[in-house]
């Protein structure tokens, strides 16, 4: 594939999307195909059926090639799912010496100290992000690099998760025939679909409400500083609506898409759903009141969990305060009133988030649905871990053409982008899947 074409797969549990992306000559991203598959062997974001889970992907697959006219060989995929959780650590360095400034090598034998922590069995650390570092004590150090200093010491947000669980997702791809090109994590996916730059740095939470799960990424100052997954999404409102009703499923999600809302107060007692019944029963008549106060109680247990990590990031502390309030996004965000809901309990201003931030212009607005941030997310991811491929290609060609030249010829080398987690993760992942059978 072409270093400018990306491929993202989005494994929900309600749906498996396959999108492919391609930058245009304006830096923005044009989508070329999309695929989805109703996603079978997942629940609550995790894999927990192989051979169905690889059906659906296949079937997404298969629909974004046809849509686009191109054949898939790479995918970048997305992890989530209950298994993931987050937590502060702080960690320091002493350096060997004092008078030479801090580099690179520096900062990743902090961030390899970070590995050192203790996990619960079967975790393992995916991603370790700085939020500030201090140098000999001072602190609120953003970028440490080319400071003097003895003692180098950081905050950091650390993700863990399951590792079996990564490589049943990364199983299943192989399965697929294709090729794990990347990983990320969804949260951060959907974030760069849905938030401005403006946003992060004033200070914002993104909700991303799934089938199955319910994650939450929140920035400020430009950095990310929480992230959580909540086990409940929009299945949930369904399986409640289907059990308050004795209704079936299908019959539950319709209505919910319909006729659902998450304010029971503006239905008036005499508005009525009539529902065919199974097989020749008679007709059910649901009262849409108790339709959305259905829906109302889950949606406030939900957002109220969501408050939570909100509170824990430290939202009420002056300097840590969410200037842009929260973002909404995922399929559970197009529920009617649902931005007044969330205002209500939370008290912070409320937009809800279309992934058209990096989108061509002229995109069809079923892509810019919020149902498609994550997978416009993995898109995005995509291409970025192309350029950077791309340009440490050139800097490998570069580097074979300067060990020919006289040494008074070398200029300064440009600074490398650090790998992240995910990328190593990535790598450990593909080693793992090349030498298992």
């Amino acid at each position: 594939m072409e270093h400018n074409l990306a491929v993202g797969l989005d494994i929900g549990t309600t749906k498996i999307v396959a999108m492919i992306g391609r930058k245009n000559e304006y830096g923005k991203v044009e989508i070329l195909g999309i695929g989805k598959s109703k996603s079978l062997g997942v629940h609550r974001g995790v894999v927990n059926n192989i051979t169905q889970t690889i059906q659906s992907i296949q079937q997404a697959v298969q629909e974004a090639e046809a849509a686009s006219d191109m054949k898939i060989e790479g995918v970048t995929v997305g992890i989530a799912g209950q298994h993931i959780r987050s937590l502060q650590h702080s960690d320091y360095i002493t350096r060997a010496n004092a008078e030479t400034v801090i580099d690179d090598e520096d900062i990743d034998r902090l961030i390899n100290q970070v590995h050192k922590l203790v996990m619960l069995p079967g975790e393992e650390i995916i991603h370790v992000l700085p939020q500030e570092y201090k140098v000999d004590g001072q602190g609120e150090i953003k970028e440490p690099i080319g400071m003097y200093g003895g003692r180098l010491e950081a905050n950091f947000h650390v993700v863990v998760g399951q590792v079996s669980s990564i490589r049943n997702v990364g199983r299943c791809i192989q399965s697929s025939g294709l090729n794990l090109e990347g990983i990320t994590l969804e949260p951060l996916a959907s974030a760069n679909a849905v938030l401005s730059q403006e946003e992060k740095e004033a200070g914002v939470a993104l909700i991303d409400i799934g089938g199955g799960t319910t994650d939450l990424a929140i920035f400020r100052d430009g950095i990310i500083r929480h992230t959580a997954v909540i086990p409940f999404g929009g299945n949930v409102i369904t399986e409640d609506i289907k059990e308050g009703c004795s209704i079936i499923e299908k019959q539950a999600e319709l209505l919910k898409i319909k006729f659902g809302s998450a304010w029971p107060g503006e239905n008036k007692d005499n508005e009525i759903v009539s529902i065919p019944g199974l097989r020749g029963r008679e007709p059910k008549e649901i009262t849409l009141k108790n339709l959305s106060k259905i829906i109302h109680a889950r949606i406030v247990e939900i957002i109220e969990q969501v408050y939570v990590e909100i509170k824990n990031y430290g939202h009420e502390e002056q300097k840590k305060k969410l200037i842009a309030g929260i973002v909404l996004t995922g399929g559970g965000s197009q529920l009617k009133h649902l931005k007044q809901l969330v205002e209500y309990i939370t008290g912070m201003d409320t937009r809800i988030g279309y992934p058209n931030e990096h989108l061509a212009g002229d995109s069809d607005d079923d892509i810019t649905s919020p149902l498609y941030a994550t997978a416009v997310g993995l898109v995005l991811d995509g291409l970025k871990r192309n350029e950077r491929k791309k340009i440490e290609q050139q800097e490998k060609k570069q580097e074979e053409k300067e060990e020919q030249k006289p040494v008074e010829e070398i200029k300064e080398k440009p600074v490398k982008e650090r790998r992240s987690f995910l990328d190593k993760l990535t790598e450990r992942v593909k080693d793992f899947l090349d030498n298992a059978e």
